[in-house]
């Protein structure tokens, strides 16, 4: 079977809706190369009327030039304008299918990887793909057609010249054609460091205020001098292979131009050929440098570029989500848990043997100490992660054959932390989609908000991950967020826990309240008034179901849970 190209997808990308600008600009810039020819053969002329010492082909070579000029700046900037069109689409629709790819990752498998390479990849690598692949394939194309119009017009000149020429040119050409391939290596090794680099840089931003707290500043220091010097050594490398590529291409093609010099200079003494083919040869031989010289360093920046496409699909197809088959955004009968068991190493469960009935409409809390498993099991049911041993079922569908991204409209979750986009309050609320007002302004309510937009506004900006806001309102701007959406099951992790206790109640109640919602929260407010509105509660114990019944039922038994409920609230009469 033939395998598929991984990166032709994005290569289309680049021409998809755009081959009308890509087709002018070539043709423009076809157009701006013959000139060259054209300029070349009108000095030459020019030569051979000042050495024939006749006015009137002189005063003709003037007048053409007169037109030719303005002509070509006409055509010169036509021919940027077409290649500036024609990249910002192509770069555009490059970047917008690398960001739809990523998208349509699952959740479990986006936490497997790390996001400086998506940051590497659509920022530094991206800028060498604009170069080294789109803008210089159009010498690429033109400069071997070039070429041969140029060597046309030598024998057209002279045969013998030409014959001495082409010989001369394979100097150059073998200096390009040894070293260019040297360049892709290069190429890869530092876009692999500059991933490296983000990656660390983002960690070392992300976490400055525990540096900070910790004062860490000069090991962290150390950390980030390290990253970048390793960046730089590699950079260096090939910044020195692209120096010693173009020094030994340009002199050996400043060698071959005297060469072609010299011996049109001796061809014209003997009076072989006129002193105006000694200057056509002399500026012609330029552009069969310039061919020699780039055609191999072009193909040699073309497949370095190449790398990086390929490299940036497999990125985007790393991981890549189940296709599993469809659900209803509906829970008719149950989600439920039968022998599950967990472990992210082998060897060292977190979950074992978690059998629980979440029935449609009801709720139930979740509760249990730190490490016990509660948000491992919330991942879980949210189809974070496949390798679960046992069975976990929505309407008696296995999890991991279910389509993540229908998942995700049958159930909602509001973890512990939250992330803000720095852009307004409402649209942090709506998640840049379109809402009825009268919807988000009850979710608004509802979450507790209603005070934070009648003092600043909705079009209040959040700032970066949230800075503009304490983490109470944090927090409920992502209650809201569920709360809009409205998915018939909602998963909440401790999500009251950064609210002051008379507005984390009154955040609960007005959850508990909604109808036909299927709710499981985790909560470490253990208040019987609260408690008692749950239809059951799971309590976790060290990875393992301990217990479970309604409130009073588990402080009737005066087991795990009532030793929890005890304690708790004893610390608060303290």
């Amino acid at each position: 079977m033939k395998r598929t190209d991984p990166a032709r997808p994005y290569i289309r990308a680049f021409y998809d809706r755009n081959r009308g600008a890509f087709a002018l600009a070539l043709g423009l810039y076809a157009l701006d190369q013959a000139g060259t020819l054209y300029l070349a053969w009108l000095l030459g002329a020019v030569m051979d009327a000042i050495a024939a010492g006749r006015m009137e082909p002189l005063m003709q070579s003037a007048w053409r030039a007169a037109v030719f000029i303005p002509a070509m700046i006409a055509l010169e900037l036509g021919w940027h304008r077409a290649r500036a069109a024609f990249l910002r689409r192509a770069l555009t629709q490059y970047k917008a299918l690398a960001f739809q790819k990523l998208s349509e990752k699952s959740i479990s498998a986006f936490t497997q990887e790390n996001t400086g390479r998506y940051l590497s990849v659509l920022t530094n690598d991206v800028n060498t793909v604009e170069e080294k692949y789109l803008s210089q394939q159009f010498d690429l194309i033109l400069q071997p057609l070039t070429f041969a119009a140029t060597l046309a017009l030598l024998v057209w000149y002279s045969p013998l010249l030409t014959g001495a020429t082409g010989l001369m040119c394979l100097l150059p050409f073998a200096t390009a054609a040894l070293l260019g391939p040297g360049l892709a290596r290069r190429e890869r090794a530092v876009s692999d460091g500059g991933e490296a680099f983000v990656g660390r840089l983002r960690d070392l931003l992300a976490g400055f205020s525990v540096i900070k707290s910790f004062k860490a500043e000069a090991q962290t220091g150390q950390v980030f001098a390290r990253e970048n010097a390793a960046l730089e050594r590699t950079k260096a490398g090939r910044r020195w292979w692209i120096g010693l590529l173009n020094t030994l291409t340009s002199y050996a093609g400043a060698a071959m131009q005297f060469g072609v010099f010299f011996l049109a200079a001796w061809l014209a003494i003997r009076g072989t050929v006129t002193a105006g083919t000694v200057i056509v040869f002399t500026l012609l031989s330029n552009n069969l440098v310039i061919s020699v010289r780039l055609i191999p360093q072009y193909r040699a920046d073309r497949k370095a570029a190449r790398g990086l496409i390929e490299k940036l699909a497999a990125v985007t197809e790393e991981h890549a989500a189940r296709r599993g088959a469809p659900i209803e955004p509906v829970l008719r009968d149950a989600i439920e848990l039968a022998g599950l068991s967990f472990a992210y190493e082998p060897g060292k469960p977190v979950l074992r043997d978690i059998s629980m009935r979440l029935e449609a409409g009801k709720k139930y809390a979740l509760v249990g100490p730190s490490g016990s498993g509660k948000s491992t099991l919330l991942d879980l049911l949210m189809g974070a992660h496949d390798g679960y041993a046992g069975s976990l079922t929505v309407d008696g569908r296995q999890m991991r054959a279910i389509d993540p991204d229908s998942l995700y409209d049958l159930e909602s979750l509001i973890g512990q932390s939250v992330f803000l986009f720095d852009d307004t309050v409402r649209q942090n609320i709506t998640m840049f989609r379109d809402f009825p007002s009268q919807a988000v302004d009850s979710a608004v309510a509802r979450a507790g908000l209603k005070e934070l937009l009648a003092e600043r506004g909705e079009d209040y900006r959040c700032g970066e991950n949230g800075s503009g806001l304490s983490g109470g309102e944090r927090q409920r701007v992502s209650i809201a967020r569920a709360l809009l959406r409205g998915t018939p099951v909602l998963l909440l992790d401790e999500a009251t826990a950064a609210l002051d206790s008379q507005t984390a109640r009154d955040v609960t109640a007005a959850i508990l309240d909604l109808e036909g919602l299927t709710r499981l929260v985790v909560t470490h407010r253990l208040e019987a008034a609260e408690l008692a509105r749950y239809d059951e509660i799971f309590v976790l114990r060290g990875g393992t179901l301990a217990e479970q019944g309604t409130f009073a039922q588990l402080m009737d038994r005066k087991g795990y849970f009532y030793s929890l409920y005890t304690v708790a609230n004893g610390f608060q009469g303290s």
